[in-house]
């Protein structure tokens, strides 16, 4: 079995990462929302974090051979609560597969890693709750929930 491999993204990855969209809006679980609707956020959400910016940021893209299994994407942001300037994973998908295979360990490893080298204290992430999966992989990497945002269809 060939070795995975984390490695920085480059251009010819985008349409893999583009590709995880429909994975990424199937985990969100919003019955209140059109399958259209989340797409669409999906999709958009997708091509505003690869977009070129000021931000400090970094995606990285796992790899076995020349197959690409899943991407991170980290960047900085402000800290709600304290103001400090934090790094946050506001994309994190792995090719349906290649879950369960270290795959996404290995891509927050990455994060985390470009977090402590870029000086930041936290890193911070949001998962949507209806992904279950999600928050228990989150939660077995140590990560502890700071808020719930609550939402009330209401017609």
């Amino acid at each position: 079995m060939t070795t995975l491999t984390i490695r920085p993204v480059e251009d010819a990855d985008l349409p893999f990462i583009r590709s995880l969209s429909p994975t990424l809006a199937a985990k969100a679980g919003l019955s209140w929302h059109s399958d259209a609707v989340v797409q669409k956020f999906q999709d958009d959400y997708i091509d505003a974090m690869m977009a070129a910016t000021d931000v400090r940021n970094a995606t990285y893209v796992a790899v076995r051979g020349d197959e690409p299994l899943g991407f991170v994407h980290v960047r900085e942001r402000e800290d709600e609560v304290s103001g400090e300037m934090v790094a946050t994973v506001p994309l994190l998908a792995v090719k349906d597969g290649a879950q369960g295979l270290g795959v996404g360990q290995a891509l927050m490893a990455a994060a985390e890693d470009w977090t402590r080298a870029n000086g930041f204290r936290l890193l911070h992430l949001e998962v949507f709750w209806n992904n279950a999966q999600g928050r228990h992989f989150y939660e077995k990497q140590g990560y502890l929930t700071e808020t719930i945002n609550l939402i009330k269809p209401l017609g």
